[in-house]
């Protein structure tokens, strides 16, 4: 991919965002996955103890992912571009979560909910304003490197076969990638592969958190020297090596208390406290946060493009 191509496909994502009407390679690798899980339950490969889950497993997780490969191998520039803008989510995060945050400051908390729910996996019915502010503030600080961070990471470094492969990875751990059953064995590839995928970006993530902090002066109540704190002490603190990093540093930026108990389909699921000292999350807090992450965006975007124009020079 070249610097103008990338350029071109990140201006298509801050003017356009994700439209429903446009086909979305992601819909295409969830129907794949769907498909292959159905596929593999009916066959011997499953049901047959944990060993021929995880292989069936690995065997869903890489075909799907080779898919991905293969879907940008075509080396067409508007092909390129085009899904190179489908692998950033910029403007969509920050629609989706302004629209929670101005349902809140209109003080229509059923609003909120209902447009919460279209970007958290938790339970929203019963959230007061803190809460629902809390999950915005970590749902933009995750998918900053699952929407942002770590899909430029992956143009940079290797083009756009290798970003729609990490949109397939990322695609088949939310879908299969639980430690629940029924996919405790058969989605464990998908996980750890997941995981291992993410590790730079959710470190790079994080660190463009920080810089965001730094780099914005007129917002009151930023603090770079408490996010660095904050995500070196309490980054490591969730089972998942990447899950923390992002949310530390946007703890400590803004000086807020993440984490803690979540309802999924009614039943509690405990994270560990980030930045236990801070004060419960407010939605002047997830206006901040927005600002952050729309910062890191675009020094993510600059490290990028810097990484693909000096490959070419070279």
């Amino acid at each position: 991919m070249t610097a103008p191509e990338l350029a071109l496909a990140y201006a298509l994502d801050l003017l356009l965002g994700d439209p429903e009407w446009f086909p979305h390679p992601v819909r295409w690798f969830g129907a794949l996955t769907g498909v292959g899980e159905r596929w593999l339950r009916e066959c011997w490969l499953l049901g047959r103890g944990p060993k021929s889950e995880m292989f069936a497993g690995a065997v869903l997780t890489g075909s799907v992912a080779s898919a991905g490969w293969a879907l940008g191998r075509p080396n067409n520039a508007m092909w390129q571009v085009l899904l190179a803008w489908t692998a950033l989510a910029t403007r969509s995060l920050l629609d989706e979560s302004r629209a929670v945050i101005r349902a809140l400051e209109a003080d229509d908390l059923d609003l909120a909910r209902r447009r919460l729910a279209r970007i958290v996996g938790r339970d929203t019915a019963h959230l007061d304003e803190s809460e629902i502010s809390r999950a915005v503030i970590e749902t933009l600080a995750e998918s900053t490197c699952d929407g942002i961070v770590a899909p430029l990471f992956w143009l940079a470094a290797i083009g756009v076969s290798g970003a729609m492969s990490y949109k397939a990875i990322n695609t088949l751990d939310s879908m299969i990638g639980h430690p629940e059953p029924p996919y405790r064995y058969f989605g464990r590839v998908a996980a750890r592969l997941d995981d291992l995928v993410n590790f730079v970006p959710a470190r790079l993530t994080a660190l463009g958190i920080v810089a965001a902090a730094k780099l914005h002066p007129r917002l009151q109540g930023l603090d770079s020297g408490r996010a660095r704190q904050i995500w070196r002490r309490d980054g490591d603190r969730h089972a998942s090596p990447n899950a923390g990093q992002s949310e530390a540093a946007m703890a400590g930026a803004l000086g807020v208390r993440l984490g803690g108990v979540s309802l999924y389909d009614g039943h509690p699921y405990h994270t560990p406290l980030l930045n236990a000292e801070g004060w419960p999350a407010s939605v002047g807090d997830a206006k901040k946060a927005l600002s952050l992450v729309a910062i890191a965006s675009g020094l993510a975007f600059g490290a990028a493009l810097l990484v693909v124009a000096g490959r070419r020079r070279r």
